[in-house]
């Protein structure tokens, strides 16, 4: 019986971890030798061989050239193919395509088979299967990150949009394209430039990366978008921090959502719409566009400011505000409804509506309006004011109308009647005409002593009121006036007052009850809420 002998070898935890590492290495090795598989020549009709001038042996393929590496599969009219640095250098309608997804044509072709980067030339068209196709005459194709990208001017197409810039980065797994530099992008609805945006092309959505102009092209209207995204299909959009404008009006919010499809554009936070021609500047927290009406619906602290002569401004704010679009000037107009306030230095007012009439420049008061101009309160059932070169020109007032000032002694100078116009000058009430139904009280004081002497009681159908520095300083009574001089010691509290009499200098709205405080601005977000293209390092 023959005894085997058995050797015991002691290995020490130190040559056991190197055993380990030993064989990690070798099974790493093994599983790159797979993963870098040579190139190898599938079909050539001539093969010559050949050195280059510092003795690296090369192949030149000629004629129906094709070379595989795993997927990859290489057609040319002709190559040098060096064998020892797995890499091949292609002539003549070049064509790779990568499984059955991608295609690429060229007229060269530069393709290292250990980094499996392709560099293609001259007029290279790359064809994602269903999805979009690159034009350019220089790409690189990194076959391991699944990336193409050019750098000199490239041209990218699908079913809705044309995409030019020129720099572009492809990610083949993704779809998403970067493109940087004088990005356009152009669709059956928009024209759309910028520094830098992303695009999908499966999902047809656009990334805006920085400040994007939109223009439309049935309006020709423009949007600046700092950033959000465009659904191109469903012309949907949600965006932050942008800009509108057409000839008429511009737009700024920080938040937009617009819908192409239904025309319904909503835009939020800091809402500023101006209207170019009337010098008009709407402001508010919220914004509703109805693009098929030409109705622009502004609420959540909304107000509007108009601007008057020497730059003065009147403010009218309401709980919402409506601008009304039509081809038609005529029924262009600007409405206010509940909780209408207005400011302006020498002039304020309240009402539960109003409405302003672009084409004539007037604005209507509605239900219990009241205004007040240089210490005269004015109200009517209804007000109308007439605006003529940035300023006040008349107040019309309508059916019980009543004017009331305070003198010196805080006594109260009063007028009513049917109908009043009030005229201005300079900014300042010049005279009041009372038609119909005309009643006055009115204080006389001694200049010298400024000391009442007395109420004059006038009724008289027509009456004419004179002002002067925005106080009462004459009257004058047409169709057979009826006078009543009243001595101080026979006033009574019931006889110093006309009926109707209400004074409400309480109610007086200051600048701060109309102007509305504005959010603090949102901070422009790095990054939005969606995948980016990834772009090779070294590349930006």
């Amino acid at each position: 019986m023959k005894i085997t002998t058995i050797h015991i070898i002691r290995v020490t935890p130190y040559k056991l971890a190197k055993v380990f590492a030993f064989t990690a290495l070798l099974v790493a090795l093994g599983f790159s030798a797979v993963a870098q598989k040579k190139l190898d020549i599938k079909h050539a009709d001539k093969l010559k061989g050949g050195k280059t001038p510092e003795g690296e042996k090369f192949g030149k393929l000629i004629g129906n050239v094709v070379l595989v590496q795993n997927k990859t599969t290489i057609y040319c009219d002709s190559a040098y193919f060096f064998k020892a640095k797995n890499y091949v250098e292609a002539f003549g309608k070049v064509r790779i395509t990568e499984g059955d997804s991608v295609t690429i044509t060229g007229g060269k072709l530069e393709y290292d088979g250990n980094s499996k980067v392709a560099q293609l030339r001259n007029n290279v068209v790359f064809t994602k299967l269903g999805t979009a196709t690159l034009y350019t005459d220089n790409l690189d194709f990194d076959r391991t990150r699944n990336m193409a990208y050019y750098r000199n001017n490239g041209r990218l197409v699908d079913s809705v949009n044309v995409l030019t810039s020129r720099k572009g980065y492809y990610n083949v797994s993704t779809n998403m394209a970067s493109f940087k530099r004088d990005v356009k992008v152009t669709n059956p609805d928009n024209t759309m430039t910028s520094d830098s945006l992303q695009y999908n092309s499966r999902s047809k959505i656009i990334y805006f990366r920085t400040p994007t102009t939109v223009v439309n092209k049935k309006d020709s209207s423009t949007v600046v978008y700092e950033q959000g995204f465009y659904e191109t299909r469903s012309k949907k959009s949600i965006l932050d921090l942008g800009t509108a404008e057409t000839p008429d009006y511009k737009l700024d919010a920080e938040k937009f959502n617009l819908d192409d499809i239904n025309k319904r554009y909503l835009f939020r936070r800091n809402v500023v719409m101006t209207n170019k021609k009337e010098k008009l500047i709407i402001r508010g927290q919220s914004l509703d566009y109805y693009r098929a009406e030409g109705i622009s619906k502004v609420y959540d602290n909304a107000y509007i400011a108009k601007v008057t002569d020497n730059n003065d401004t009147l403010y009218i704010s309401a709980d919402t505000l409506v601008s009304i679009e039509s081809p038609d000037p005529t029924k262009k107009r600007l409405l206010a409804y509940h909780n209408v306030k207005i400011f302006r230095k020498d002039l304020q007012g309240l009402a539960d509506s109003l409405a302003y009439q672009i084409s004539d420049s007037t604005l209507y008061f509605f239900k219990d309006p009241v205004l007040w101009s240089e210490g005269n309160q004015m109200t009517a059932d209804s007000i109308s004011m007439l605006i003529q070169n940035n300023t006040i020109d008349k107040i019309f007032m309508v059916s019980k109308a009543f004017v009331i000032s305070q003198d010196t002694l805080i006594n109260f100078n009063q007028i009513k009647g049917r109908k009043m116009t009030t005229h201005f000058r300079n900014k300042s009430i010049d005279r009041v005409v009372v038609e119909g139904n005309g009643e006055s009280l009115y204080f006389a004081l001694d200049e010298k002593t400024n000391v009442a002497m007395g109420m004059n009681k006038i009724i008289c159908s027509y009456i004419t009121i004179r002002f002067k520095e925005g106080r009462l300083n004459n009257l004058s009574f047409y169709v057979k006036p009826e006078s009543n001089f009243i001595p101080p010691h026979e006033l009574t509290p019931d006889g110093i007052k006309l009926d109707g009499f209400s004074w409400k200098a309480n109610l007086k709205p200051k600048r701060s009850d109309v102007v509305k405080p504005q959010l603090a601005p949102l901070k422009p977000q790095k990054e939005l809420q969606n995948p980016p293209a990834t772009i090779p390092p070294g590349k930006k």
